[in-house]
């Protein structure tokens, strides 16, 4: 008697069973890969593409990505235009991870130099002041202007609390 087979090859999706079987990964983010996985590569993989076809928002598939890029199964790049601008980021979605966490960080033997990001810049040589520069102008050089800070601290006993300075100038006139 003939045997019939059916060949099915439409609807499935072959990947790679690691991910599934990552302890350290969440359910979450091992569902989010395995149909990243299934997706045509021409697919809008945006966060707004993936909520479209999800019951979870944005901000939880999000978490499902970050979580991913951690673990090394997603590796993100900044792109950037013709003028440097950045233009968006650039997702390699992959069925293994790639280098550890750990490992791609910047250290001093290997510093980051390409493309940083914008996300927490920080100031490498921030602006100082110059305490060494003597100003020509004598009021701000002239000790009887500062003599007169109050100070917190109570006179010791037996002192004579010293009268504030007579204030001249262009604002105040005299009474007579």
């Amino acid at each position: 008697m003939p045997v019939f087979r059916v060949e099915r090859n439409k609807g499935y999706t072959v990947m790679s069973n690691h991910h599934l079987r990552n302890k350290d990964l969440t359910l979450k983010a091992k569902g989010l890969l395995s149909q990243m996985l299934s997706l045509p590569e021409d697919w809008d993989y945006t966060l707004k593409g993936l909520a479209l076809i999800n019951r979870e928002k944005i901000d939880a598939i999000r978490q499902a990505i970050r979580e991913l890029e951690q673990a090394g199964y997603i590796v993100r790049s900044r792109e950037r235009d013709e003028r440097g601008r950045l233009r968006g980021a650039d997702y390699v979605i992959y069925e293994q991870p790639q280098t550890p966490p750990a490992l791609d960080l910047p250290t001093l033997e290997n510093p980051t130099l390409d493309n940083p990001t914008q996300e927490k810049p920080t100031l490498e040589n921030p602006t100082q002041l110059n305490k060494d520069i003597q100003s020509k102008d004598p009021r701000i050089t002239d000790p009887s202007i500062t003599h007169s800070i109050p100070s917190l601290s109570p006179p010791p006993a037996g002192a004579v609390a010293a009268s504030p300075p007579e204030r001249k100038g262009s604002g105040h006139t005299e009474r007579r």
